[in-house]
């Protein structure tokens, strides 16, 4: 019986693991352009009027896949990573949840005990994170950091492109390994309580959709999208200062902490700078989680009768 339990849980954790990845590279060809203007405002707040601009301009000096789409190999290798571990540490972290409150049967958690395991979850997540949002921010705002450069030695005549694999060389032979999770404390502080926000609102609406003798799993494609996107919008709601300030950590290479990059954001820019780029956040955030959600279950359903 033993045994069993053990396979039964590797079986599910692959199940869990695989879906995560799926989900993930739907996700990122969703988001990606709005993430790179995301990016770009964050950390360029006085180069762009909005997030119109901020668009057009990117998609003018360097076109969709240069421009838009920049950053998307790091990102799909960071979303891959990250969801495949955080959807299999979901799963790991509800069992966990549910043995500590004596529930044996995952689907009894209440909305609040599925956030504590999202909450746990995160912290594992945020390993494989970190050092692939590191080379996709460095990649997406690339132009604005090489145009600072090139200004300050008056001369602005270079295209600025560089492969992932050379700046990731480029971080190792200057920085070491710990320059690839430079904005790993701000990274925990974004991903922990953002993922509590992120499945517990996705859990809480698919409760809400779910009638008298469904369970979640049968509420239907779109409103499971519906659910992934409210979960999306309450996580990039809460956490965006976080995020901003680990932008800007990870852009500017900053070997400062991520309380003292908060307060001179706040001294020299105002509150208002930790929400620069929210608008695109939220525009690419609600069809690349419905997405994601959407992919993930159909993909956990199909596995896992497929596995039977």
């Amino acid at each position: 019986m033993h045994g069993t339990g053990e396979a039964s849980s590797l079986k599910t954790g692959v199940i869990d693991f695989t879906a995560g990845c799926l989900g993930g590279v739907a996700l990122v060809y969703v988001s990606q352009p709005m993430d790179t203007v995301k990016v770009k405002m964050q950390t360029f707040p006085g180069l762009y009027k909005g997030l119109v601009n901020c668009t057009v301009q990117t998609f003018k000096r360097d076109g969709i896949v240069r421009g838009l789409y920049a950053g998307t190999l790091p990102a799909v290798v960071a979303n891959v990573a990250e969801n495949s571990v955080l959807f299999a540490a979901y799963g790991a972290c509800q069992k966990l949840v549910g043995r500590t409150v004596h529930k044996q049967n995952l689907t009894e958690l209440s909305t609040l005990e599925n956030a504590t395991a999202g909450f746990l979850a995160a912290f594992f997540s945020s390993f494989t994170l970190c050092p692939t949002e590191l080379i996709k921010c460095k990649l997406q705002a690339l132009r604005e950091t090489q145009s600072q450069a090139q200004a300050a030695a008056a001369d602005g005549k270079s295209r600025p492109t560089i492969s992932s694999y050379a700046l990731v060389s480029q971080i190792l032979r200057t920085e070491g390994i710990p320059g690839m999770f430079r904005g790993l404390t701000s990274t925990f502080a974004r991903e922990m309580p953002g993922y509590f926000f992120f499945f517990g609102g996705y859990e809480m609406t698919r409760e809400f959709y779910t009638k008298p003798g469904q369970t979640k799993d049968d509420i239907g494609p779109l409103r499971t999208m519906v659910a992934g996107a409210v979960g999306g919008v309450a996580l990039w709601t809460v956490i965006f200062p976080a995020d901003v300030i680990k932008s800007r950590i990870q852009v500017y290479s900053m070997r400062a902490s991520m309380t003292q990059v908060g307060l001179d954001i706040f001294r020299k820019e105002g509150v208002l700078a930790f929400y620069n780029g929210l608008l695109p956040t939220i525009v690419r955030t609600i069809p690349a989680t419905a997405v994601l959600f959407v992919v993930y279950e159909y993909t956990k359903k199909t596995l896992t009768k497929l596995l039977e």
